[in-house]
């Protein structure tokens, strides 16, 4: 017998007028965690959706070997047979149902035509206990924060006595305490015979976790090599792989001179809308200079978020504050309103907040801008297509079209159009938050270099990322929040990892 539990071979997939993958080829080994990395668009996904049957076998050419057999899945349910089992990023939890309910949603215990809820709830513990989760299975999914509710998916696979575990980009969205957690039961996992694919751009995650990895660029396999071996690769190794080229830095930093003020927020206190007798943010003072990116650093759960929101008027019930523009006192009750004062937005979640997926790139970035394209009520076809054109050449968006619907557009060319969208408003403050979640090394460092670029052309940046690397790479300077209050402002002279941390858990 193979000493692989899966294999496959040759797979060739096609849409139209694009070639997804070309000739790839995977083999895993039984109880390995074999991580799965390339660039967005190289690949990973259209691969794995293959293996799990999301993809019929009919829409692909090449062969999947599962234990030495060949498979033809037609949908989900026939790979879940043979023990496959896929959790993506965007979790597919009912967050109304509870625990038990999710877990084996579709796989329900019936007795006499009945759900038979001692069982369903015993069972669910069994599995809870699995992954370390000590939480009631009656627990509605709503009550979870997000490093839980990722738990509750590994549980529903293992409910379906899965062989080989696919997770794509599992901690995009988890803390650090979150994240150690994951790691830790997909080590368990693999330490019961658990066959565990894991795809991620965190490299130094791949780094910890792999016992081999596989490369993938431009819907080719690129290399396979043993991360226990002398052919180890190093995160550089890999990222020169991955990308085609070398990267000689991740942060393309570069010394912005700050000039005066543009934006400023005194005494801001704004209320939970959920429980308005609850305070989200806590008297928040800030300024925000020309040429300069400002980085908000802060745990998860520090209201990094809810303060930006409440900014264009998109959170939170305002209980006292004020904020200025140019010296000049503003007034923002909706994301509307900020546009029209020169503050754009781009949402940490961009296809739920940011995009619509299923409408074209041109309709997309002119979304929040139809004014500057409309007369007498009619947008002007011409001048949509001549401003969508120019933004896709500025942003160096990978796509055969603008009439190409958003949403078979890669993570990071999804995020330059979420930009660009922010662009044509022509902002004179531009909130970035979390402008580097779930896309690539090479994606992002395209993305640092359009910063840059805005910084030079005048625009103010505020930034939120949870990657402290990143917000002290590219930040001119460093607010941090715990709590719904600032408790730091720190130059980035000043700023080290450990000094930020510090704050952001309480330090004063």
């Amino acid at each position: 017998m193979s000493e692989y539990v899966l294999e496959m071979q040759n797979i060739i997939k096609e849409f139209p007028g694009v070639i997804a993958l070309d000739n790839v080829n995977l083999k895993v080994k039984k109880g390995e965690i074999h991580s799965l990395v390339g660039e967005n668009g190289a690949g990973k996904s259209t691969l794995m959706k293959i293996l799990s049957g999301v993809y019929p076998s009919s829409s692909y050419q090449g062969d999947i070997i599962i234990k030495g057999q060949k498979q033809n899945f037609h949908n989900i349910k026939d790979s879940e047979k043979v023990g496959v089992a896929i959790i993506y990023q965007e979790l597919a939890l009912v967050k109304q149902l509870s625990v038990g309910e999710n877990i084996f949603l579709g796989n329900e215990f019936f007795d006499g035509g009945r759900i038979n809820w001692g069982k369903t709830h015993s069972e669910a513990r069994k599995l809870l206990n699995d992954v370390n989760l000590d939480i009631s299975p009656e627990t509605k999914i709503i009550e979870l924060g997000i490093g839980k509710q990722q738990l509750v998916e590994i549980a529903k696979a293992i409910s379906k006595n899965v062989d080989i575990l696919i997770l794509d980009e599992p901690t995009a969205a988890l803390n650090e305490t979150d994240t150690d957690n994951l790691l830790a039961i997909l080590k368990e996992l693999r330490s019961k015979g658990v066959t565990c694919i894991y795809i991620s751009h965190k490299l130094n995650e791949v780094m910890e976790i792999s016992d081999s990895v596989t490369i993938l660029r431009d819907g080719h396999s690129i290399t396979t090599r043993d991360m226990q071996g002398e052919e180890k690769l190093t995160e550089d190794d890999m990222i020169s792989l991955m990308v085609g080229r070398k990267l000689t830095q991740r942060f393309p930093r570069v010394e912005h001179i700050r000039g005066e003020v543009v934006l400023e927020v005194k005494n801001w206190t704004i209320n939970n809308p959920e429980l308005p007798d609850k305070i989200m943010i806590n008297n928040a003072n800030i300024q925000v200079r020309k040429g300069e990116i400002l980085g908000i650093a802060g745990i998860m759960g520090a209201g990094r978020t809810e303060f930006v929101m409440s900014l264009i008027g998109a959170y939170g019930i305002k209980k006292s504050g004020q904020m200025f523009m140019d010296g000049k006192e503003i007034s923002v009750n909706n994301p509307g309103d900020a546009i029209k004062c020169g503050i754009s937005y781009s949402s940490e979640d961009r296809k739920g907040k940011g995009l619509v997926l299923g409408m074209d790139i041109k309709t997309n970035i002119s979304l929040s801008s139809l004014g500057k394209i409309t007369k007498w009520n009619t947008i002007n076809s011409n001048e949509e297509i001549k401003t969508a054109t120019m933004y896709v050449d500025k942003m160096n968006i990978k796509t055969p079209s603008i009439e190409q619907k958003v949403q078979n557009l890669s993570g990071g060319n999804q995020q330059k159009v979420a930009v660009a969208k922010c662009l044509m408003a022509e902002p004179k403050i531009l909130i970035l938050d979390e402008p580097t979640r779930g896309i690539d090394v090479g994606a992002k460092y395209e993305i640092y270099n359009i910063m840059n670029d805005l910084v030079d052309q005048g625009v103010c940046i505020i930034m939120i990322s949870s990657e402290l690397p990143e917000v002290l790479g590219m930040s001119d300077r460093v607010i941090v929040m715990t709590a719904g209050k600032f408790t730091a402002d720190l130059s980035i002279q000043d700023a080290t990892q450990e000094k930020v941390m510090y704050y952001a858990t309480g330090g004063m």
